[in-house]
């Protein structure tokens, strides 16, 4: 399988990506494979003059951008570090639905290609890009996935969303090879139920994979199933979690059901892949000669300490420009130094979406990532979600295990107690199950209050 697995990578998938298809993703792979191992301050630089090329371009050609920093009196010659970068505007969702047409580049419009996010509120957002970006991602999904041994042409299997609608036979035809060249295979995640759960083991004990790569929500539920089962499947090298951040205590349900290291990995359909860990599993390595990544205070300034707003600038994406762009995301950036040598900056953890952050009528604003941080050592809790509807109110659903007794609740009351104080009510509910969302998620933390 090695030999398998050389040849791919080196002869037949260059040959057919470079030679026969085009395109350049073969280059991109091999320079962002050595640029990973630069300096941060050689990094840094490589980022900025990537960045001003871009803010020129966007400039000379697109209308949005033009207009705007014209209105503040801003033009791309004053952006000479990335403090003056961070006094640009950020992009909101609604700005990329009210201006879609004048976000695009004048002279690259005809050629762009069309994805559209799932769209969390209800409301898909629909964007373009160039070939070059979307070459691009392909050679840093890679480089991300292979840092947890996800390499091309190793045996992988894919937990992951299903196609909806009723894809072509020749659609069908074309996956069955992609999937058989690349040693990959498929099992529908939307199809996951308590009734279904032995399918999906025996599916893994027929494959054997050497790496699993799955949805967060539907992996820790098939965990959970084969520890209370007592069930054991063949043993992959490494798992990947992606779609949702995986938490500390979800990675050692996974770890404990597969005997495989888990690893997480931080991406959206924006962008694709933003940020992965390496084989120290000691934060998330950010795409920086890729993507420019900050995190934002309250008041939308950056911050380096601290869960913020994330705001992502795609380098090369000369189509449809996206100028740092907020998508909904909390993150914990990190200023320490990776013992792997890689001179990217990290992030410390992934924290959900603001719009889950937990507000109360005294002010306090807990990030999602709290709840998952303090419910990880309560005995017998197999899985929970924290929801709420009203400023003075919180749900806390809770599927207890064994080991869940009187003195765990009563645990989970006094942390909740500690931070929110008497602002706000906290009523728990027993449950036998949690259901994932439609598009395959385990949403821990839940705000359904209007931002």
């Amino acid at each position: 399988m090695k030999t398998y697995e050389t040849l791919l990578r080196r002869v037949l998938w260059p040959a057919y990506e470079g030679g026969l298809r085009r395109r350049d993703t073969p280059r991109h792979m091999r320079r962002y494979e050595r640029e990973q191992w630069l300096a941060p301050k050689e990094i840094q630089a490589l980022q900025f003059e990537r960045l001003k090329r871009l803010l020129d371009w966007c400039y000379r050609e697109v209308p949005f951008y033009r207009r705007r920093w014209d209105a503040l009196g801003i033009a791309p010659r004053d952006i000479r570090s990335m403090d003056d970068y961070a006094k640009l505007p950020v992009l909101t969702k609604a700005d990329i639905r009210e201006h879609a047409d004048d976000l695009k580049a004048t002279s690259l419009k005809a050629s762009l290609s069309y994805k559209a996010t799932g769209g969390s509120t209800g409301e898909p957002l629909r964007f373009g890009y160039t070939r070059e970006s979307n070459d691009r991602r392909v050679a840093v999904m890679w480089r991300g996935y292979g840092w947890a041994g996800s390499r091309m042409g190793r045996r992988t299997l894919f937990l992951w969303g299903g196609a909806v609608g009723d894809p072509t036979k020749s659609h069908q035809m074309k996956d069955r090879i992609y999937n058989a060249v690349f040693a990959r295979k498929l099992l529908d995640s939307f199809r996951m139920s308590e009734a279904t759960m032995a399918d999906y083991a025996d599916a893994i004990d027929a494959y054997r994979p050497e790496v699993i790569v799955a949805y967060v929500g539907p992996l820790v539920r098939l965990a959970e199933w084969l520890i209370a089962e007592g069930r054991q499947v063949a043993r992959p090298a490494s798992i990947i979690g992606a779609a949702e951040a995986l938490h500390p205590f979800q990675r050692e349900i996974v770890e404990r059901a597969f005997g495989a290291p888990a690893f997480n990995t931080y991406g959206c359909r924006e962008f694709m892949l933003i940020a992965s860990e390496c084989e120290h599993r000691d934060g998330l390595h950010i795409n920086a000669d890729h993507l420019v990544v900050e995190t934002l205070d309250g008041q939308g300034l950056p911050t380096h300490t601290g869960s913020g707003e994330v705001a992502i600038t795609d380098l090369f994406n000369y189509g449809m420009p996206f100028i740092r762009y907020v998508n909904g995301d909390m993150a914990t950036p990190s200023t320490a130094r990776c013992p792997c040598g890689r001179g990217l900056p990290m992030l410390a953890s992934v924290d959900g979406r603001k719009l889950d952050a937990i507000r109360t009528p005294a002010g306090h604003v807990l990030p999602g990532e709290f709840f998952p941080h303090m419910l990880k050592d309560v005995p017998g809790l197999t899985r929970f979600q924290l929801v709420q509807r009203r400023l003075d109110r919180l749900d806390l659903s809770i599927v207890r295990g064994n080991d869940f007794e009187d003195a765990s609740l009563d645990y989970i009351r006094r942390e909740v107690a500690k931070v929110l104080g008497d602002s706000a009510e906290l009523h728990c509910h027993f449950v036998d199950d949690i259901p994932l969302t439609r598009s395959g998620k385990l949403r821990v933390t839940v705000s359904e209050l209007v931002p």
